[in-house]
């Protein structure tokens, strides 16, 4: 738990790009697994920082810091893993010096 009763989760994830058919650009992501998903999971639920509108997809708002850049976002459950992922922008990615395929250290606070 960090400071102010936020819950502060760290985690290290490998980049990965996904890009769909009907798109013209990749998004990427870190896949949040393990202890630190359930971390989340458990967080997110006891705080009720789980968005449940239409829009939300049971997503949680997090900032997220890599290095020293840090930036407000949410997880989106991952059914596929049972972990969370992470949207990670250009700017942090740019910022960062960051790659398809890179080893990621980020640190979430909920």
């Amino acid at each position: 738990m960090s400071a102010a009763g936020f819950e502060t989760i760290e985690a290290e994830a490998v980049l990965w790009r996904w890009s769909g058919v009907s798109t013209a650009g990749a998004w990427y992501f870190l896949t949040i697994e393990g202890e630190a998903a359930d971390a989340i999971r458990v967080a997110a639920l006891t705080g009720q920082w789980i968005d449940r509108g239409k829009g939300g997809f049971g997503s949680a708002k997090v900032t997220a810091t890599i290095g020293e850049t840090g930036w407000r976002t949410s997880v989106f459950p991952h059914k596929a893993s049972g972990g969370w992922l992470l949207p990670v922008k250009k700017a942090v990615r740019q910022a960062e010096g960051l790659n398809e395929g890179d080893r990621v250290r980020v640190r979430l606070t909920l």
